[in-house]
């Protein structure tokens, strides 16, 4: 079930207004994984498991957009089928997001991700990360589980 505020977000997204279009054009210039103080979307990332504690880290990821396309056949003859367009990935840019983050940053434990913006370029997501060794997050009964439990 959407909150409010999920509600909100997703209206400006699909207005497309000036106050989301704004952000977008900070974060391009950003780099692909940016380390930001608190998440867009708090209540999203508070059922994901975030709560505002040492430990936990939010992290905006950009992925770029466009499928993938083989290179076309130079030599020899011209098949019916050259299968250099409509290649499709296995996997959506979300879990591309997720991978990313998760390769980048080993010693963190990946809570989640959620949506935050796309353009013609860019997709954007916020990924919940929890510190596997630090003592606040060893503490907490609910995040111990979560993160811990492998």
């Amino acid at each position: 079930m959407r909150t409010r505020q999920d509600v909100a977000w997703l209206n400006m997204w699909k207005e497309n207004s000036p106050e989301i279009r704004k952000r977008a054009i900070i974060w391009r210039k950003q780099s692909a994984f940016t380390r930001i103080d608190k998440p867009s979307r708090i209540q999203r990332a508070r059922r994901l498991g975030y709560k505002a504690k040492q430990g936990m880290v939010a992290i905006r990821v950009r992925v770029g957009t466009g499928g993938m396309r083989r290179q076309r056949p130079v030599a020899g003859r011209r098949q019916k089928h050259l299968g250099v367009t409509r290649m499709k990935a296995e996997v959506n840019m979300k879990q591309v997001a997720e991978r990313r983050v998760a390769e980048k940053y080993k010693n963190l434990k990946l809570l989640g991700s959620y949506f935050l913006y796309k353009d013609g370029f860019h997709y954007w997501f916020e990924a919940i990360l929890a510190d596997k060794s630090h003592p606040r997050i060893a503490k907490d009964k609910e995040l111990r589980k979560r993160v811990l439990s492998t």
